[in-house]
C-alpha cells in the first residue's frame, strides 16, 4: 500500500489520488462526528443495544441520551401518563446519560409510553429515541412508544 492507503500497484488510481483522499478525509471528519472520537463507530451504531427500553430477565432498564435535560419522567399506562417520582429517570453520566430501572411488571407486551422531558425553559413530551416499535392512537393521533416482548 501507497501512502494513504492507495495500492500502489493500481496505475489506474493514480489520477484520482486526490479525490480518493479527499473522500477519505470526509469519512474520517464524519466519523468523529458522530463518535465524538470516544467510541469507535462500530459502537455507535450499536447504540440501540443500550440505549432504549431492554428486559434483562429479571428487571427493565430503560436509557436516554438527553443533553440539555433537567429531569425526565417515563409516562405510560401504569402511571395514567402522569409524573410519578417511582418513574423519574437519573442522570447516570454527566454527557447527558439518563436511567430508570424497574420491576419486571412495571410493563408488559404492547403497553404504551412516552417521555416528558423538562429543559432549562420548558418541557415536552417526546417519544424515545431509541424506540424500538411507535405506534399511533387513531384518535388523539398521538404518538407513543410500545414495549414489544411478545411471551
Amino acid at each position: 500500500m501507497a501512502a494513504g492507503g492507495l495500492p500502489a500497484s493500481d496505475g489506474l488510481l493514480a489520477p484520482f489520488q486526490a479525490d480518493i483522499r479527499r473522500r477519505a478525509a470526509k469519512v474520517v471528519t464524519a466519523e468523529n462526528r458522530l463518535t465524538g472520537g470516544k467510541m469507535s463507530l462500530a459502537d455507535f451504531a450499536s447504540g440501540h443495544e443500550f440505549f432504549g427500553l431492554h428486559f434483562d430477565g429479571f428487571e427493565w432498564i430503560f436509557r436516554e441520551w438527553a443533553p440539555n435535560a433537567e429531569t425526565i419522567y417515563l409516562l405510560c399506562d401504569r402511571t395514567g401518563w402522569r409524573e410519578m417520582d417511582q418513574y423519574r429517570l437519573q442522570r447516570v453520566v454527566a454527557e447527558g446519560v439518563w436511567e430508570i430501572r424497574l420491576t419486571a411488571g412495571a410493563f408488559y407486551h404492547l403497553d404504551l409510553y412516552r417521555l416528558r422531558v423538562y429543559w432549562r425553559d420548558g418541557r415536552g413530551d417526546r417519544i424515545p429515541a431509541y424506540a424500538r416499535r411507535v405506534v399511533q392512537d387513531p384518535d388523539t393521533l398521538i404518538f407513543n412508544a410500545q414495549v414489544w416482548r411478545p411471551e
